[in-house]
């Protein structure tokens, strides 16, 4: 069977094709394999989703779904063609409902959901009858159209059984309260990577982290992916990479299980909705890459509701240095405004060789290696970010009548002018320099030793600098541009 791809009704961003029909199909565990082909064309302007129904019978075992699309040749500086792919089953595709039930994106030109297993990234469970709807994701459409096709297959027979999924546990062994060093930004199989999760678990043990966050694009396929691959040394935390046409977000330590939608622009104003229902999920907001260049990843949200912001992404890059930039500036907004400020994380954004895990890694001050602990330490700015587990630092203030404040903490001293002694310790950073930064910029520069361990003091007063962060960067390979980061710390705060 083959047909057209009607357009029959539109919304603000989605559109619905005409509907597949199976209603001839014979059922019953003996029935035959039926297959139906829809082709169209999307034009340039198309809505960002685009949602072919599919009327499922009864005794369906399995359904799967190929497509292909022209990648029509374009001139030079124009967007060509790229088109994603998901499924909703027939709960429906309200925007945080219960039907999803899987996605892609590009990086699969197919997949199949029955009740015992399904294709990574998709969710396995009983074909039930009833309207499901293939989402179809036009990223980019070229100048004259985007010509798809789209083949599904129903398959009959006994359902089988699903699985109870096996999550990983809230809590793993650790070291009491401590530093615990996490990589919270990965991709494996179950979307756009290319490494399984146990190949994850063993390049996070081989880069010395404590926790991992599970963050695959638009989908939660891989909590169930990691039994056996946790143990006392790792804690491995489950969230998503909220991928949206105006910037991708990491919903950081969700329940097992939880969806997040990501079919929003910040045009309509949902985020914030969906930034909530993150929290209630026990998870972190935390806008990733804010300033990469790719299609869709600049961030355009805003951060009123950032629990942290991922300021280092993967090796770093200029992208990294303007939203370092950036986020220093809204440490002053906050000093300013008296608000609430947003920390610092980063992560390595890992998909594949030569990609390391642990190229950046938070790490954090956390009472045990658990859940509520390190997203607690995460969100109160109790961490720091450094290039590999070999470098260490130890950062804090002190002044006054013998008070102390370390990362993350405010220091509170008898009056503006009171002198106060920062204080960093570095490890594992040869040929390094420390530059310790204020809200009026960088106003202290040292060179570590040739061995990389070393200690850095500089006296101030809360009257000179409401803040003190430190830096740690390599020598400059660009004349007038800064080198690269080794590591950063979120700030020490100083009130008089």
């Amino acid at each position: 069977m083959a047909r057209r791809g009607l357009l029959v009704g539109t919304a603000a961003t989605a559109l619905t094709l005409g509907t597949v029909s199976f209603a001839d199909a014979a059922t019953g565990n003996d029935a035959p394999d039926r297959t139906a082909t829809v082709r169209g064309t999307l034009p340039t302007g198309s809505p960002d989703y685009v949602y072919l129904p599919v009327e499922v019978p009864r005794g369906v075992r399995e359904i799967a779904v190929s497509y292909t699309y022209e990648k029509t040749p374009v001139p030079a500086g124009t967007q060509g063609n790229a088109l994603d792919i998901g499924i909703f089953d027939e709960r429906g595709t309200e925007l945080g409902g219960r039907g999803f039930r899987g996605w892609s994106g590009g990086a699969r030109s197919g997949f199949f959901i029955r009740a015992d297993e399904a294709t990574p990234g998709y969710i396995a469970g009983p074909v039930r009858a009833g309207t499901w709807h293939i989402a179809l994701g036009p990223y980019t459409v070229a100048p004259e159209g985007l010509p798809y096709e789209v083949t599904i297959t129903l398959r009959f027979g006994p359902a089988g059984s699903t699985p109870k999924p096996v999550y990983p546990p809230e809590r793993a062994k650790g070291r009491g309260r401590a530093w615990y060093r996490g990589d919270c930004h990965l991709h494996s199989v179950h979307s756009d990577g290319r490494r399984t999760p146990a190949e994850i678990a063993a390049a996070a043990r081989a880069a010395g982290l404590d926790f991992i966050n599970s963050s695959e694009h638009n989908t939660y396929s891989a909590h169930g992916a990691w039994d056996g691959l946790w143990g006392d040394d790792l804690l491995v935390l489950t969230g998503e990479e909220v991928t949206t046409r105006n910037g991708h977000v990491i919903a950081l330590g969700t329940d097992p299980g939880t969806f997040v939608d990501w079919r929003y622009r910040a045009r309509d104003n949902r985020f914030g909705h969906h930034a909530k229902a993150v929290r209630r999920a026990g998870g972190l907001v935390v806008p990733a890459h804010p300033h990469a260049t790719c299609i869709g990843c600049h961030w355009k949200f805003g951060f009123g509701e950032a629990d942290a912001v991922e300021v280092w992404n993967g090796a770093y890059t200029p992208e990294d240095e303007v939203a370092l930039a950036e986020w220093d500036n809204s440490l002053v907004a906050a000093v300013r405004s008296s608000k609430p400020w947003v920390p610092a994380m980063g992560n390595s954004d890992a998909h594949r060789e030569p990609d390391r895990v642990g190229l950046p890694q938070t790490v954090v001050l956390a009472d045990d290696l658990s859940r509520g602990a390190i997203t607690a330490g995460i969100r109160a700015g109790r961490s720091y970010i450094a290039e590999s587990s070999a470098v260490t630092l130890s950062f804090g203030a002190s002044g006054g009548r013998g008070q102390h404040a370390g990362i993350g903490e405010r220091l509170r001293v008898d009056g503006d002018d009171t002198p106060v002694t920062v204080r960093l310790e570095v490890t594992g950073a040869p040929g390094c320099t420390a530059h310790f930064v204020t809200d009026q910029g960088t106003l202290f520069t040292a060179a570590l030793p040739e061995s990389g361990a070393g200690t850095v003091q500089w006296r101030t007063t809360p009257a000179y600098a409401a803040y003190v962060r430190a830096e740690v960067r390599h020598p400059a390979t660009v004349p007038g541009l800064p080198g690269a980061l080794a590591a950063l710390t979120n700030p020490v705060f100083l009130e008089g």
